[in-house]
């Protein structure tokens, strides 16, 4: 499995010496997937975190495990924080912001839903090793509206995941600022914004193109681990 053990890298030639750090991921921000889910939308953002180890390379192929259940995708933009924040405003976010990408938060969604029914947390449902396939990241002078940006997630030619991140229920730097009111963010860490409906199972030997506007167009397939 390629993990990201180095440097954050980009896609766009800058040069990435941000060590990786964490990656705070937010739920339920799309509300079609909150509907599919068949849940109650919160009154504020739901965060969890999943570790450095949790991180790969979305362009090399995805390992995922295959003797713990379905193992679904979500799509996600991901966001590169590049200044610490804490405490922080909405302005401030948005200057700490040092690039965009799009990753995938892969669950073990039978797992998740045993852990959750006994009342546990449901860290190993999402944390595991390579349960965060990340793209290089786009220098974010080049994105002019971190909230209008097509994102979609194509599986054998079958189109799974489609939305805007127009439809986030709470937008980017809102989160950002948000997050860092509880967890300091460092340069390299990354915040995952939320998947929209369309979840489903992945199997190995699976084809996937993982699209974020047209800033990222990543191929990549699934094995074994």
């Amino acid at each position: 499995m390629h993990y990201f053990d180095h440097c954050i890298h980009f896609a766009d030639g800058l040069s990435g010496q941000i060590p990786a750090g964490k990656v705070v991921c937010v739920g339920l921000n799309y509300r079609d997937h909150i509907s599919e889910m068949n849940i109650q939308p919160g009154a504020e953002p739901v965060l969890f975190m999943k570790p450095s180890t949790a991180l790969a390379f979305l362009e090399q192929p995805i390992a995922i495990p295959t003797t713990l259940g379905a193992c679904h995708h979500e799509i996600e933009m991901a966001v590169l924080i590049g200044e610490q924040l804490c405490q922080c405003n909405e302005q401030e976010a948005d200057a700490a912001i040092a690039g965009v990408g799009v990753a995938l938060d892969l669950t073990l969604r039978e797992l998740q839903l045993q852990l959750k029914q006994k009342g546990l947390p449901w860290d190993k449902a999402k944390a595991f090793d390579g349960a965060c396939p990340t793209s290089a990241f786009v220098d974010r002078a080049r994105v002019a509206d971190l909230q209008d940006l097509p994102i979609r997630l194509t599986v054998n030619g079958d189109l799974r995941q489609q939305s805007s991140t127009a439809m986030m229920l709470t937008p980017v730097t809102q989160l950002i600022a948000y997050i860092s009111g509880f967890f300091t963010l460092m340069p390299g860490d990354i915040v995952l914004t939320g998947t929209p409906a369309g979840v489903g199972p992945l199997a190995p030997g699976d084809r996937l193109l993982v699209e974020l506007g047209d800033l990222l167009a990543v191929s990549t397939e699934v094995v074994a681990r």
